[in-house]
């Protein structure tokens, strides 16, 4: 992997996000040249600010909306790879602002496609939309990438939009033999992992909260979801991306990633689980009060294709994740001072080994 990335030109739209800047940091560390592509910083703190990112990557600002000046930037980029994940992320302000986040998810995701049509040049695409692009049935089984889209939400329906988007432009532009473009598909559940400050997330408000000697408030403790660290999807991101570049067969193809089976925990385990590596752990149910928006309980993905395909599995178990996303918090809080560039880059690191060691059993 290092060896295909080395000395690449990489485009990350959504590089100061969660995901987007363990990303950019991931592939730094592998020797490309990464660009990254942001309309703002989506949180104060940013996991984006405290790794000091804009100082080691190509750092553009633009609207993603915008899709006249993202043409001229990536012509001027010319990226031999794209990973696209610059999203509005959250479900809560979809509902109050659907526009935006179907425009944004949407339109953004046909505007670069768009733009990487007129380029010259081989390039992959690793477009990242959502397991909530399902149409959920909160049933017990997961969902493969064959069963249907949609969603009764205007987050979730934006990112089934935006997977129509692309579909479109794979079958119009880019099935052709002479394609310089080839695309992936891909969908990923719940992360958690250091460096996240979104609202309304479990794990940040937890973590800002216990920091503080704080309590705090839990709005659906019993929900299950499939906890993984952030570094497994973005594994699976890599992995699709070295797959389409050696070989075109999966270009166009969808592909979950996701935990193990057996890591589908509720948010009240989670907290439990967080609580053997902080002290003075406080919260509260307040499932039973008005106001909330609804939130599907449970969300599951089957990612045997990935197996089948790209010999993807998931490295860490449940207690690693957590232990990995805790300690990076504490080190944090702990040293509010020094930069996380480098604890970051050994989390990085340790992943990779860990995942090496499990793939040489």
């Amino acid at each position: 992997m290092k060896d295909l990335f080395n000395n690449k030109k990489i485009l990350v739209t959504g590089h100061t996000g969660f995901k987007g800047s363990w990303l950019s940091l991931w592939l730094k560390n592998l020797g490309a040249t990464v660009h990254g592509l942001s309309f703002d910083i989506p949180s104060r703190p940013s996991h984006f600010n405290v790794a000091n990112l804009s100082k080691e990557i190509n750092d553009h600002r633009l609207d993603i909306r915008d899709a006249k000046s993202l043409s001229i930037l990536v012509q001027k980029i010319q990226p031999d790879f794209v990973f696209h994940l610059a999203a509005q992320a959250l479900v809560r302000p979809s509902y109050e602002n659907p526009l935006d986040t179907m425009t944004t998810n949407a339109l953004g995701s046909a505007n670069l496609l768009n733009a990487l049509r007129h380029l010259d040049k081989p390039i992959v695409a690793i477009m990242i939309t959502s397991d909530k692009a399902y149409d959920n049935a909160e049933w017990v089984w997961g969902y493969r990438e064959t069963d249907r889209l949609g969603g009764n939400d205007p987050y979730s329906a934006s990112k089934g939009m935006a997977e129509l988007a692309i579909r479109s432009f794979v079958n119009s532009y880019f099935s052709n033999n002479d394609s310089n473009m080839r695309v992936g598909i891909v969908r990923a559940g719940n992360v958690i992992g250091g460096g996240d400050w979104a609202v309304d997330r479990i794990v940040p408000d937890c973590m800002k909260a216990w920091a503080k000697n704080e309590t705090v408030d839990i709005r659906s403790p019993h929900a299950t979801r499939p906890w993984q660290h952030v570094l497994e999807p973005l594994s699976g991101y890599l992995a699709l991306a070295v797959d389409l570049e050696k070989d075109g067969k999966n270009h166009g193809e969808a592909y979950n990633f996701g935990p193990n089976a057996n890591q589908n925990h509720s948010v009240a385990e989670l907290i439990d689980e967080m609580s053997k590596y902080w002290n003075k752990v406080q919260w509260n149910d307040v499932s039973k009060l008005s106001n909330h928006v609804h939130e599907a309980g449970l969300l599951k993905l089957n990612c045997d294709k990935a197996l089948f395909d790209l010999h993807w599995t998931p490295t860490l178990d449940f207690k690693k994740t957590v232990e990995m996303t805790v300690g990076w918090y504490k080190h944090y809080y702990q040293n509010q001072e020094q930069s996380m560039y480098d604890f970051t880059m050994s989390q990085i690191e340790e992943y990779t080994r860990l995942a090496n060691m499990k793939q040489s059993k």
